[in-house]
């Protein structure tokens, strides 16, 4: 993903060294806090497994897995290491208990995108997306301010949006196991042993077969609703 802005190198080296750390600390700490979230939130509910396994921790090495964050830079798709969860051990009982821990994952991408969206919601910084050309900016201080600062929330916005897409081992399954009455729930979760292939032909659909990426028509309209919502501008993020 990083290497498709290379040729902001030539507009500005500036600006792409801005927007390649804007996209390292969104990824790095999105996915860190996204996992962090998920042992807590666990851990407050009585499940210790968390905790046992060292994930109760701020050291982001304890939450990222290599493979999964090449990727996540490379071709904008990655994942985290899971966090071991006994749902049995959740006060709330294995489905609700087990959805409420994986909300936490995805509510934190969004708290850390509002965070970064204030001081642009306030007027102190311009917007800047990346995905528009950059040729059209004026580039002064606040303008790379507001890179780095958009850019945390775009990235932050999509992890939790891809992640809220209900199709395991993401955390919208859990999530809609977890509202379902019961009688609904359990034929749901006799799909999760297909998520995992359906997700992966969904991410390899556009690079094999050319055409519309189905996720991201899926998911662009909540990013673009969110981020109008956050930082308070009224654009499209991909232009």
């Amino acid at each position: 993903m990083i290497l498709r802005y290379i040729p902001l190198y030539e507009v500005s080296p500036i600006a792409f060294f801005t927007f390649v750390g804007a996209v390292i600390v969104a990824l790095l700490a999105g996915i860190s806090f996204h996992e962090l979230s998920h042992a807590l939130v666990a851990d407050s509910l009585g499940d210790s497994t968390p905790r046992r396994a060292g994930r109760v921790s701020l050291n982001p090495l304890a939450h990222l897995d290599p493979a999964g964050t090449v990727l996540l830079f490379l071709a904008g798709f990655g994942w985290g290491k899971p966090v071991p969860v006994n749902p049995y051990a959740l006060r709330n009982g294995p489905l609700v208990g087990h959805a409420i821990v994986a909300a936490a994952g995805p509510a934190a991408n969004i708290a850390i995108a509002a965070l970064a969206a204030l001081p642009i919601k306030l007027g102190l910084v311009p917007w800047r997306t990346p995905f528009v050309d950059p040729r059209f900016f004026t580039w002064d201080a606040d303008a790379y301010v507001g890179l780095f600062l958009s850019s945390i929330v775009i990235f932050g916005i999509i992890l939790a949006i891809f992640n809220l897409i209900p199709l395991a081992p993401l955390d919208g399954f859990r999530v809609v196991a977890g509202i379902l009455p019961r009688g609904l729930a359990e034929p749901f979760l006799r799909l999760e042993q297909y998520g995992m292939i359906v997700l992966i032909i969904l991410l390899l659909a556009p690079f094999i077969f050319g055409g519309p990426n189905l996720l991201f028509t899926i998911m662009e309209p909540a990013v673009n609703t969110l981020v109008r919502v956050l930082a308070g501008v009224d654009v499209d993020v991909f232009g």
